[in-house]
């Protein structure tokens, strides 16, 4: 056990581990990410903020070594055909501490390793240092190298990319500039707090005011490429964590959907397009428990529809299949 840490202490902390820019922005905002390096030892994601009116830290360690599909349990073919996609948007979605941003990473690696391209990425903050390989890297972090990210994304087109990497698509600036940086020839890979496919989609065209919504679709509908949502779940057959995903790819059908705002059957579309490497939170889920590795209660937490899942699962004990 870890004695605990006196509000002077944390203050000191904090201050120690703040640039004078970064300490600026936290007493204007009294909020603040941060990435944070020591030599030799760790790389950390830090949240700065208050709570009662003391200042308090949250530090997540990140991993040195960028992670491949293989080493995350990440659907290896679909990841890389997504990957290998020359222009487009490729969303990572779902909620905080989901393994987003390091899906992300992954994807970029593959990229990097495998294709002759100038990446530009811009981050808040950097989390993954990536080493230039076949392609040529910009790693550019909101608040040290750029002013904002909607300053950012105003000049990125102008730096000539192959590829975007926008760590996060928080507001309407990001997604706008995101999807026109698609439409223009460039491959766009991004995160969204949001929990699936569809709730992805929706947010993004709720974002825009509503007389530009049915442009937004025809929009998003012409350049969306695909949506890895992720949840992890506690394994059974080995320590720590495994990702569960819902992979939505842009297929004509999807794309049509998207379109004519019928959203709510895109899960239908989804759950019938094995052929194109689609499956949903709850196929992969069933694939998982068939194949050992999380008990029937993480399946049940972490499902869509856990009543239907129940039932498949008391199918596959009876001796027939999950729907996968």
């Amino acid at each position: 056990e870890f004695e605990n840490i006196s509000a002077k202490n944390i203050e000191l902390l904090a201050d120690s581990l703040m640039t004078k820019e970064q300490k600026e922005n936290f007493l204007a905002e009294n909020e603040l990410d941060l990435s944070y390096s020591v030599e030799n030892l760790a790389r950390f994601r830090v949240n700065v903020y208050r709570q009662r009116g003391t200042l308090a830290l949250t530090l997540r360690v990140v991993p040195s070594r960028i992670k491949t599909f293989e080493d995350l349990n990440l659907p290896i073919e679909t990841l890389k055909k997504l990957s290998n996609e020359p222009r487009g948007l490729i969303l990572v979605a779902g909620v905080t501490g989901a393994g987003k941003t390091t899906t992300l990473n992954s994807m970029l690696d593959y990229v990097n390793t495998n294709f002759s391209y100038n990446i530009i990425t811009v981050e808040d903050p950097i989390e993954y240092f990536h080493k230039d390989k076949k392609s040529s890297i910009s790693q550019r972090e909101v608040g040290s190298d750029t002013k904002s990210f909607k300053n950012a994304l105003r000049h990125v087109l102008r730096q000539d990319p192959d590829v975007v990497v926008l760590g996060e698509m928080r507001e309407f600036e990001a997604i706008s500039a995101g999807i026109t940086a698609a439409e223009t020839g460039h491959l766009v890979i991004s995160t969204i707090h949001t929990i699936d496919s569809v709730q992805t989609i929706d947010r993004i065209i709720d974002m825009y005011p509503a007389h530009q919504q049915n442009q937004a679709r025809t929009q998003l509908s012409n350049v969306i490429k695909g949506i890895i949502a992720q949840r992890l779940c506690s394994r059974c057959d080995a320590e720590g964590r495994s990702p569960v995903t819902e992979i939505m790819v842009g297929t004509s059908l999807i794309r049509k959907l998207i379109l004519e705002n019928k959203t709510q059957e895109i899960y239908k579309a989804i759950e019938k397009g094995e052929y194109y490497g689609m499956h949903t939170f709850d196929q992969d889920l069933c694939r998982l428990y068939k194949e050992q590795k999380i008990a029937v209660d993480e399946a049940l937490d972490k499902a869509t529809n856990p009543e239907d899942l129940q039932l498949k699962i008391k199918g596959l004990s009876q001796g027939s299949a999950c729907e996968v």
